[in-house]
C-alpha cells in the first residue's frame, strides 16, 4: 500500500514539473528576439593594414550577428592604395549596410577617405569637417629628394593623337574608380572626378549641397535618428534602416590591430629594423650578453612585420642593408675609414628610398630627422668598435708564443753561448751572443721553438 502511494506521489510531481517546463518553453518562444544591434568602430590616422583588418573584422562580426548597421567614424589623411581597395571591396560586398560618418568636428576624409565615403551605403559628416583632395600623391605631391624632374610634355603634331603617359594612366584609373563608386551610390560623380583631377575639397555643408553625402549631423545620436526609415541598397535589394531603439555596440581595435598600426609607421619600422640589426650584431660581438640579442631579435621581427605590410622599395632596402654591412666591415677590418664612410652614405640613401611613395596617396617616407639620428648612431657605433679594436691591438700579448717576449728571467746555468734560464717557474733552453753567470737577470728578446733568445735586462 505504501509503495503505491509513493509511486502515485512521484507521478503527480513529474506531471507538475512537466507542465511548468512546457509553460516556460511556450513563454520563451513567444518572447520577441532582441533587436539587432548597431556596431560602431573608429578609423583614425593613415589607412593601412591595421584599418583594413579592423574594417573586415567588424563587417564579418556584423554579418554573423545579423546587425542592423555598421557605423564607421572616420578621420584620415589618406593611406595605402592597396588597403583602401581592400576596404572598399569589403564595404561593397557587405551584407549589412555600412555608414561612414566623418567625425568629430575638425576631422577629415581626405584622399583614401573620400573613396571610402563614396563607397559606403550612407555617407555623413559632422559640422566643421571636410573631404576631398583625392589626387594620387605621385601626381599632385612634391617629388622625392633626388628624384629626376619630369620633362615637359611635348605637344603632339597637328592631327596626331597625344600619347598617354604613366601619369595619365594613373590619373584616369583613379577617376574611373571613384566615378564608378559615385554612380553605384547615386552621388555626384562630376565632383568626385574633380576631387581626383584637381584635388578639390568640400566642407560638410557644401558636400551636402553637392550631393556628395546624405546627412550632416552634430553627433551619433542625431545621425541615427535621421537614419530611421532611410532606404539603402544592399546586395541589389532595397532595405529600410531601423535604428530606433537599437543598441550601439562599440567595437574597439584589438591588440593585433593596435600593434600593426604602431609598427606600420615608416619611422617606427625603420627604427625597429636598425635596433634589431645592431642588437644581433652586438650579441655576435659579445656572446653571452643575451639581452642585446633578445631585444634585437624581437625588434628585427617587428621590423620585418612592418616591412611585410608597407610598400617597400627593394632598391632602398638593399642600399640600407649594404650600408649596415659596410659599417660592420669597417669595425672588423679597421682601415682608413673608407668602408665606414661608404656605409653611412648607403644607409642615408637607402633609408630615404626605403618605401615606395607610388603605393600610397599620402607621403610615406622615413622622416629626415629620424634618418639623421639613426645614421649618427650607426657612425658612432662603428667609431666605437674601431677605437676599441685599435686599443686592443696596442695591448700587450697575454696568450700564445709571443707572450714570452719581454719577460724577465734568471740564468740557471751557462756555457759559452748557451744555457738554461727560469721563466714563470719553468726551465727553458736559452742562447745569447754573450756569456752570463748563474743568477744573472736577463730579458727574453725572442723565441725560436723551445729555445729563448735572451739579452741583458
Amino acid at each position: 500500500m505504501r509503495m503505491r502511494k509513493a509511486r502515485l506521489l512521484w507521478l503527480v510531481v513529474g506531471a507538475v514539473l512537466a507542465a511548468v517546463l512546457s509553460m516556460r518553453v511556450a513563454s520563451s518562444a513567444q518572447e520577441p528576439a532582441p533587436p539587432a544591434a548597431i556596431l560602431q568602430a573608429d578609423i583614425t590616422g593613415a589607412i593601412g593594414v591595421a584599418a583594413e583588418l579592423q574594417v573586415e573584422t567588424v563587417i564579418k562580426r556584423a554579418e554573423a550577428e545579423q546587425a542592423e548597421l555598421v557605423l564607421f567614424r572616420l578621420d584620415t589623411p589618406g593611406g595605402l592604395v592597396t588597403s583602401t581597395r581592400v576596404i572598399i571591396q569589403a564595404i561593397l560586398g557587405s551584407k549589412v549596410p555600412v555608414a561612414i560618418y566623418v567625425a568629430p568636428s575638425g576631422a577629415r576624409a581626405a584622399s583614401a577617405g573620400t573613396y571610402m565615403l563614396y563607397a559606403s551605403h550612407v555617407a555623413a559628416m559632422a559640422p566643421g569637417t571636410h573631404l576631398g583632395a583625392a589626387t594620387p600623391i605621385q601626381l599632385g605631391g612634391a617629388p622625392m629628394p633626388g628624384s629626376p624632374q619630369q620633362p615637359p610634355k611635348e605637344k603632339p603634331a597637328e592631327g596626331e593623337k597625344p600619347k598617354a603617359g604613366m601619369e595619365d594612366k594613373v590619373l584616369n584609373d583613379a577617376i574611373a574608380y571613384i566615378r564608378a563608386l559615385a554612380q553605384l551610390r547615386g552621388r555626384n560623380a562630376d565632383w568626385a572626378e574633380k576631387a581626383v583631377r584637381e584635388a578639390a575639397t568640400l566642407t560638410a555643408d557644401d558636400a551636402l549641397k553637392e550631393n556628395v553625402i546624405e546627412f550632416v549631423s552634430v553627433d551619433r545620436t542625431a545621425l541615427l535618428a535621421r537614419l530611421e526609415g532611410h532606404e539603402v541598397s544592399v546586395g541589389g535589394a532595397k532595405r529600410k534602416l531601423v535604428t530606433e531603439g537599437r543598441a550601439v555596440v562599440e567595437v574597439a581595435a584589438d591588440w593585433r590591430m593596435r600593434l600593426l598600426g604602431a609598427v606600420a609607421d615608416p619611422n617606427i619600422a625603420f627604427i625597429l629594423m636598425m635596433i634589431g640589426v645592431y642588437g644581433v650584431l652586438f650579441e655576435l660581438w659579445s656572446p653571452g650578453a643575451i639581452f642585446p640579442g633578445v631585444l634585437g631579435g624581437i625588434c628585427l621581427l617587428l621590423g620585418l612585420t612592418a616591412l611585410s605590410v608597407l610598400p617597400v622599395n627593394y632598391a632602398g632596402l638593399g642600399l640600407l642593408l649594404l650600408g649596415i654591412a659596410l659599417m660592420t666591415g669597417e669595425a672588423f677590418t679597421p682601415g682608413i675609414g673608407v668602408l665606414g664612410i661608404g656605409g653611412v652614405i648607403a644607409t642615408v640613401i637607402g633609408a630615404a628610398f626605403l618605401f615606395d611613395p607610388d603605393a600610397a596617396d599620402i607621403d610615406i617616407a622615413v622622416a629626415w630627422p629620424v634618418i639623421a639620428g639613426m645614421t649618427a648612431l650607426s657612425f658612432a657605433m662603428a667609431a666605437f668598435v674601431f677605437g676599441f679594436a685599435m686599443k686592443a691591438r696596442k695591448r700587450a700579448v697575454v696568450t700564445g708564443a709571443e707572450e714570452m717576449i719581454g719577460l724577465e728571467a734568471k740564468v740557471i746555468s751557462w756555457n759559452g753561448s748557451r744555457g738554461t734560464v727560469r721563466v714563470h717557474g719553468e726551465v727553458w733552453s736559452a742562447r745569447s751572443d754573450r756569456e752570463y753567470l748563474p743568477g744573472d737577470a736577463v730579458r727574453v728578446a725572442a723565441r725560436d721553438g723551445l729555445t729563448l733568445h735572451i739579452e741583458a735586462s
